[in-house]
């Protein structure tokens, strides 16, 4: 289905007052340190980034998705931005994106990153139709991004100072010319921190025009308390306009910024719905459970420990429920018939959200991901991957499997392809 990329309200200014965007916080985790940046969970009087009300699972964020659109019709684009990064823990973010793909294939989908980790996923993205995606870049000489940032990780190294902002930099340069490649719409956001970055700003826009950046966003420092920034004030309205006009020379700039928080949702600048934010909360707490008519998860198993058989050669499924007790055991349809055999067995487990294999085929994850199901290749013990799935939606990526299709490589013993 073509997108209408046109309906994005922070990319396209004529539109802000029509159509709406709802951020989905899944991503709590965050793979730097802001000295302006204190990233509050629960405080509904800030609008800022990393500010949030609650934490969703990508199961319980579509549940909730739900809620919006039928309260909030006027929604057109789906956003990930934070309250973390959506790259420090990335299966949860392409977890949580993937269903909203596949149940709103028309939805606009949107990511903002500070782009340490986000490179690697810039295929997994376009694959996804992620349209357009947020990069904020706050310096591009790392003597200054070191007196921004406390820190950087990647993986289990820290960073501290030059080489912790230059190691942002060049991670934040091969983003941009990556989904540019893929062609993603790129936002550049640049927190302006008087005495810092400020004097700094032309360059950075100079730079950003340079990897072809669409559109750039210079966001005033937000003084928060307990941040090394809290005593630094925001530039005034004045001066901000005076900024954004001097770097226009290089990108055109965003003029309407709402400094949306993680769970923002509605039109920009306008207040929260009190009534969203509720829903949002009982969906997090489990109160609204992700599907009710859909508590299981189906395993493809040997003995019903460990997740260890290909689905293909599973004579039976395992069905357990959220907390890891066994429902049921039921027969797989025969071998043969083609896809209706795939759409058989959807049928016959209606009631699970999620089938765990250590494999599976390109036809029968077609079919039973059109059938609403998440297909999940992974090994290691159920009870894991149960737990996993109630807490994100998924397993984290040491436990996936990514197994070359089914072939004349399968060994046949049960334990998918070599």
């Amino acid at each position: 289905m073509p997108l209408d990329l046109t309906q994005h309200p922070c990319f396209n200014d004529s539109v802000r007052h029509q159509t709406g965007r709802v951020h989905l916080p899944v991503a709590p985790q965050c793979n730097i340190q802001c000295n302006f940046c204190d990233r509050k969970f629960d405080c509904v009087n800030e609008s800022r980034p990393g500010v949030t009300s609650a934490v969703l699972t990508p199961a319980r964020a579509l549940r909730y998705l739900e809620f919006a659109l039928d309260k909030a019709p006027f929604l057109k684009v789906v956003g990930i931005a934070g309250p973390g990064d959506p790259f420090a823990q990335p299966e949860i973010t392409l977890e949580t994106l993937r269903l909203v793909r596949d149940k709103y294939p028309e939805m606009l989908l949107c990511i903002a990153t500070n782009g340490l980790n986000a490179e690697p996923y810039a295929a997994d993205l376009a694959r996804l139709q992620v349209s357009h995606v947020t990069v904020t870049v706050n310096a591009v000489i790392p003597e200054i991004g070191a007196k921004i940032y406390a820190w950087v990780r990647d993986g289990r190294s820290i960073y501290r100072g030059v080489a912790a902002a230059q190691l942002l930099l060049e991670r934040q340069r091969r983003t941009i010319l990556a989904l540019k490649a893929a062609g993603v719409t790129i936002k550049v956001n640049t927190v302006v921190v008087p005495g810092i970055n400020d004097f700094h700003v032309p360059e950075i826009a100079e730079e950003m025009r340079n990897l072809g950046v669409d559109i750039m966003n210079c966001i005033p420092v937000y003084p928060v308390a307990n941040t090394p920034f809290e005593h630094i004030q925001s530039l005034s309205a004045e001066d901000t306009k005076r900024l954004r006009q001097q770097v226009s020379i290089f990108v055109p700039q965003m003029n309407h910024c709402a400094r949306c928080r993680a769970d923002a949702v509605g039109l920009l600048g306008s207040p929260e719905s009190a009534e969203l934010t509720s829903i949002m909360q009982a969906c997090a707490s489990g109160q609204i459970d992700a599907d009710p008519k859909k508590p299981y998860v189906a395993v493809a198993s040997m003995e019903g420990i460990l997740v260890n058989q290909h689905l293909g050669e599973a004579e039976s499924l395992w069905i357990f429920d959220a907390g890891g007790r066994l429902i049921d055991q039921r027969k797989t349809p025969e071998p043969g018939g083609g896809n209706e055999r795939w759409r058989e067995l959807a049928a016959s487990i209606r009631d699970c959200h999620a089938i765990l294999v250590s494999g599976v085929g390109r036809a029968p994850r077609w079919v039973l991901e059109q059938a609403g199901l998440n297909v999940i290749e992974m090994s290691g013990l159920i009870s894991s991957g149960l737990e996993s799935i109630e807490r994100t939606g998924t397993v984290p990526t040491s436990m996936k499997k990514f197994a070359r299709a089914c072939g004349t490589e399968c060994q046949g013993a049960g334990m998918g392809c070599s």
